[in-house]
């Protein structure tokens, strides 16, 4: 069986992820369209940097010509952000995109967003799981060759980015930057923008390989250590990174220093929120799994905070509600008012270099100087790994309702998504069970690091215990 998860279907290439199944998937997202109501009149195509992807975007143009639909195919690798973007600018009836974003390059994925750039919600992949289930050997055949339109959507896109980041601070500022693309599709958007901004940009991994070096296209710590070298030897200010498909981010500061992407999300709300019109009443939002650190940067500003189940589709849904000026994840997920409802690496990237280019403080000092106005904040996750019995009573272990735990007592638990226990002073715990894998995810949050590391320790400890 074909499973959507939260942002698509992946699996691993040449066992599951094979071209009859992906012909299937895209033979599928057509048929659920129209049952939809949604007429398919054009969709646009793209893929991320993966081994192959250029061969199955040609057989999913060939799948949605066959079934009446116009597949508008970028020229090349394309970030996610600017998938959702070029839906919208071209009134395309939604989008599918080739990519396992932050996976290992084992893995492809295809993802579906809907006409309005939003990743695919659960009631919109039901029907395509329903309609995976009622294709035919003939489905998943290679189609017939066919004519599409090649699009190149990198202008449009980097011309909106502009109306968001200001160019002019980061011009006078003669900022010096370090960018990693990952081997990415952010590779000629992320340098390119810059440097039209008067930039001085050194690039490492800015060429396309499907193997990630070696690595992950991941953005976190453990792969950018040779930006991290490069930062530290070249006197940078500050380092962007984004992962494969360019949805997440990975910033390092002047020292070399990865900073928390929930600590990248409380500059960024403090920069936005404080750039609201009077009157302005949007909030932020933010995942059950993200920093409480966000609720204290919006109560600063009198804004309204808004929770969600982890994946962005929920943020994005806000979004085009008009209820907020920034959403985040603690995944490293961000977009913002006027923007896409889906995550974007890249602006939150550029938010930030303009940032350090206005104040001339690096982030650090500016993370600081926030703690010091709002309070700190530590978050901190981690995975436990299950033995086959626990995996299985894990769900009932989760439904309990425990009254004290690591020496503090329980205020309140929050089933939005998975088990929070709160338990005050803004400490809390937060167990969510993998729907993939045997394993559990822990994240914990108070304002001192070393609390943080004994709550973690101890929520380790509640789900292995026999």
């Amino acid at each position: 069986m074909i499973r959507f998860g939260t942002s698509g279907w992946r699996a691993v290439l040449g066992e599951e992820f094979t071209f009859p199944n992906a012909r299937r998937v895209v033979t599928a997202i057509a048929r659920a369209m129209r049952v939809s109501g949604d007429a398919p009149a054009a969709v646009v195509l793209a893929s991320d940097t993966r081994f192959l992807n250029e061969r199955f975007v040609d057989e999913a143009a060939r799948v949605l010509v066959r079934e009446g639909v116009r597949p508008l195919r970028a020229d090349r690798d394309v970030p996610t952000p600017v998938v959702a973007f070029t839906i919208r600018r071209l009134g395309a009836a939604g989008g599918i995109n080739f990519t396992a974003s932050h996976n290992p390059p084992e893995y492809n994925g295809i993802k579906f967003s809907t006409a309005d750039g939003a990743p695919a919600l659960p009631d919109v992949t039901a029907r395509i799981e329903a309609e995976i289930a009622k294709t035919t050997d003939a489905d998943a055949a290679s189609a017939p060759e066919a004519k599409h339109d090649a699009i190149d959507p990198r202008g449009p896109y980097l011309e909106r980015l502009a109306t968001f980041v200001d160019t002019a601070v980061l011009r006078k500022s003669k900022l010096r930057v370090a960018v990693d693309p990952r081997f990415g599709t952010s590779r000629g958007y992320l340098d390119v923008f810059l440097r039209d901004a008067g930039v001085d940009v050194a690039v490492i991994n800015g060429h396309r390989d499907p193997y990630f070096g070696g690595l992950s296209p991941q953005c976190d710590e453990k792969n950018l250590a040779a930006l991290s070298k490069l930062v530290v030897s070249e006197k940078r200010r500050i380092g962007l990174a984004t992962d494969g498909d360019a949805d997440r981010f990975g910033i390092l500061d002047a020292d070399g220093t990865y900073v928390d992407p929930n600590h990248c999300l409380m500059l960024l709300a403090d920069l936005l929120l404080g750039r609201r019109r009077k009157g302005d009443a949007r909030g932020i939002a933010r995942s059950v799994a993200t920093t409480h650190g966000l609720d204290a940067v919006a109560k600063a500003y009198g804004a309204s905070v808004f929770t969600t189940p982890v994946g962005f589709k929920y943020i994005g849904e806000l979004l085009l509600a008009d209820k907020i000026t920034l959403g985040g994840e603690e995944s490293a997920g961000f977009t913002m008012a006027g923007h896409v409802p889906e995550k974007d690496g890249l602006l939150a990237g550029l938010l930030l270099a303009e940032r350090v280019a206005a104040t001339g403080e690096t982030l650090s000092d500016l993370l600081a100087a926030l703690f010091k106005r709002v309070g700190s904040f530590y978050p901190k996750r981690a995975d436990a790994r299950l033995d086959p019995a626990l995996a299985a009573s894990i769900k009932k272990r989760l439904a309990e309702n425990p009254a004290t735990l690591a020496g503090l007592k329980v205020q309140s638990i929050d089933r939005t998504d998975g088990q929070k226990l709160e338990l005050g002073d803004g400490r809390w715990i937060l167990f969510r069970a993998s729907g993939t894998e045997p394993v559990v995810r822990i994240y914990a949050e108070s304002s001192d690091k070393g609390e943080t590391d004994r709550l973690l320790k101890a929520a380790k400890e509640y789900v292995l215990r026999g």
